[in-house]
């Protein structure tokens, strides 16, 4: 059996937190067969270097290559996250294409695929991640490897006729091929890719599944991401939490909790959540003074336009709420611009009687997961789900929303403070057992199983 190789933008690599979900799950793979995990070093040089930073914990070996600051600005904030990122998360309004982005973004994946194709041996089972190296397949190719590689896509694959907005969607189309095993998070996903490779590249849909497009064939499936449940439920229970809700606790009393926690990006719906809120108040006079959103915003991105303009929409509907509503005792909003532990937040989502999560569109959205499994099981929140989050394909026992429907949302938060306790329990068991199976073990497992039965001749 040979190594895994896992290639992403970012690593975990020897004094880096490795306490997300993702990251461990990576960690228990590689650490299960040896393995080397090859990334950006999160470091700037002040020029291209040749080579890569190797350095081990026991049986896996990191591989660090740094960036310049020419392909940090054109690369990773340019390309990936001001053409790629909007796109994929049908924002065409908010792309820029620049083709000296595209340019940077297409150096740094064929400088980084010959990088790694130094370093791969021929058994070797390789696993790229994400938008950052769309390209990393074939420029393995081109550098000669012959042996099968799997990508994982972490966001959503839009729909045909907005890809196909990118002006580079051919060359990306055609690289992706050189994969042998495409994931994507849901079923609509792959959808969206297998419609768009046949209406552009004429693709052909085998009697097995596999798609055949430029002379390749490639298996194309769906497998949905989950979280370590087990941890984030004893993260619920544990000291910080405990001590995270006593201290909320005493700020809100006995007023129902609702609570958002969300990377501050404009694919997360925060503005029409706000406004969500807002409309309850508006509409429901019992509720004022009753009910406390705690939204959770932690800024990123803050060089991108786009992200400065969200912060400031923000700053100005929770204080709008808070002008309208708020009384000597009682600030409806409470909007914190700023990060938390995940063990903090599992003790605030345990406390929520609501958990928001009400993206435009995700990839996934693991919040959800997460608040489901901070839940007290005799006592459990509801949780509000777009549906439009990729969890929303298995995880139909929560109430669904169309988070641009801000009167639909404010319903949900009505009917969700009160529902009867016999109902919150039903909808949280099929919930929690959703979570408990299909989590991210089983993820990796999954798509290794897969890598694995290609690479021994099974595809």
């Amino acid at each position: 059996m040979g190594r895994l190789v896992v290639a992403s933008n970012r690593t975990a690599a020897p004094g880096e937190d490795r306490a997300g979900g993702l990251a461990v799950a990576l960690w228990d793979a590689l650490t299960e067969r040896g393995g080397l995990w090859f990334g950006w070093s999160g470091e700037i040089a002040e020029r291209e270097t040749r080579g890569v930073r190797l350095v081990a914990e026991g049986n896996v070996e990191f591989a660090l290559a740094d960036l310049t600051e020419a392909e940090q600005q054109g690369y990773y904030l340019g390309y990936a996250n001001r053409a790629l990122w909007p796109v994929f998360h049908y924002r065409i309004d908010l792309a820029r294409f620049d083709d000296s982005d595209w340019d940077c973004y297409a150096g740094v994946n064929r400088r980084f695929g010959r990088l790694l194709h130094q370093l791969l041996r021929r058994d070797d089972i390789v696993w790229v991640h994400d938008y950052h190296f769309l390209l990393l397949g074939q420029e393995l190719r081109n550098n000669g490897w012959q042996e099968p590689v799997g990508f994982f896509l972490h966001i959503p694959f839009p729909p045909s006729e907005i890809f196909s907005a990118l002006p580079q969607h051919q060359r990306i189309a055609r690289a992706l091929a050189e994969f042998d095993l495409l994931g994507f998070q849901t079923m609509r996903d792959v959808g969206n890719f297998r419609r768009y490779m046949a209406e552009h590249h004429g693709a052909e849909e085998l009697p097995d599944g596999r798609l055949k497009a430029f002379g390749r064939t490639i298996r194309v499936e769906a497998f949905p991401i989950g979280i370590d449940a087990d941890e984030f439920r004893r993260f619920a229970q544990g000291q910080d939490a405990s001590a995270a809700a006593e201290r909320v606790g005493r700020i809100i009393g006995d007023r129902a909790l609702v609570i958002g926690a969300d990377r501050m990006d404009y694919s997360k719906g925060l503005p029409q959540r706000l406004r969500a809120f807002g409309r309850l108040l508006d509409e429901n006079e019992d509720l004022r003074g009753r009910v406390n959103l705690i939204q959770i915003a932690p800024p990123s991105r803050e060089t991108v336009g786009a992200y400065r303009d969200l912060r400031e929409e923000l700053d100005r509907l929770a204080g709008q709420v808070n002008g309208d509503y708020s009384d000597l005792d009682w600030t409806p909003i409470r909007y914190l611009a700023r990060g938390y532990p995940r063990e903090v937040l599992a003790g605030l989502y345990r406390l929520a009687r609501v958990g928001l999560v009400t993206p435009l569109h995700d990839g996934m959205n693991l919040v959800a997961k997460e608040f489901v499994a901070a839940q007290h099981p005799d006592d459990p929140g509801v949780l509000i789900l777009s549906e439009f989050a990729g969890a929303a394909e298995r995880m139909g026992a929560a109430l669904l929303v169309n988070p641009h429907d801000v009167a639909g949302v404010a319903d949900a938060i009505r009917r969700s403070l009160e529902m009867s306790r016999e109902e919150r329990i039903e909808r949280w068991r099929a919930l929690d057992e959703e979570v408990g199976t299909n989590d991210v073990a089983a993820w990796r497992r999954a798509f290794i199983a897969e890598l694995e039965a290609i690479a021994g001749g099974g595809a």
